[in-house]
């Protein structure tokens, strides 16, 4: 798979992740939610560190995140870039445009988003408001808005510790540029061996030379 090929992934991927979460921020309040199915709901919420919440205490936290994100993207970059130049699988090209997209397109809230967007708390916010963003440069917060509750409801009471809570599978809220991160990461669990085999073969043959 071609350099160029990767990049046109890339951009696509980007593009709907942007587009979706601009219109998620100028069109629902935080907490605002659409039904589609059930199973499946438009629900906005916003991030302030890593996956699942998680986030690091105190008054640099922030920076340090956004600041280590772009260094891992740095790395991604050069990790595709390498992997095009060594004609690997395509397997493996595809998964590592697939989460350079998607961290590359989280990182443009972190950086960005305080910066050119009004707080979404009890209003919609508003797009390069003349009072300034929520926040400063690399303060953003990351907009999520895809739900799947696939199952919520009571758990029996013989499950130790969980027994007898109320509990939702599956909880938490991402969006595009998350889906994109894990779709990568499953396709070298899933094709490893496939991925990875162009590496494997030069490893040896530097060996046999050696």
């Amino acid at each position: 798979m071609s350099l160029k090929k990767a990049s046109l992934l890339i951009i696509l991927i980007l593009i709907i992740d942007q587009v979706s979460k601009f219109y998620i921020k100028t069109n629902f309040a935080l907490g605002d939610e659409i039904r589609v199915f059930d199973w499946f709901r438009i629900l906005f919420v916003e991030n302030e560190g890593m996956a699942w919440g998680a986030k690091i205490p105190g008054e640099y936290g922030k920076i340090i995140l956004t600041s280590f994100r772009l260094v891992a993207i740095v790395g991604i970059a050069y990790w595709l870039w390498d992997s095009v130049r060594k004609n690997s699988a395509t397997e493996l090209i595809v998964a590592v445009s697939l989460i350079f997209a998607g961290a590359f397109g989280n990182i443009i809230d972190s950086v960005f988003y305080g910066e050119i967007f009004s707080h979404s708390y009890n209003q919609i916010a508003a797009f390069l408001p003349e009072e300034g963003g929520y926040g400063t440069l690399m303060h953003g917060k990351v907009v999520d808005m895809l739900y799947f509750p696939l199952w919520s409801g009571y758990l029996p009471e013989w499950i130790p510790f969980w027994g007898g809570d109320y509990f939702t599978f599956f909880e938490p809220v991402f969006n595009v540029a998350d889906s994109a991160i894990t779709i990568g990461v499953l396709l070298l669990i899933i094709f490893n061996k496939k991925a990875f085999s162009h590496e494997k073969e030069e490893e040896k043959k530097e060996a046999v030379g050696n």
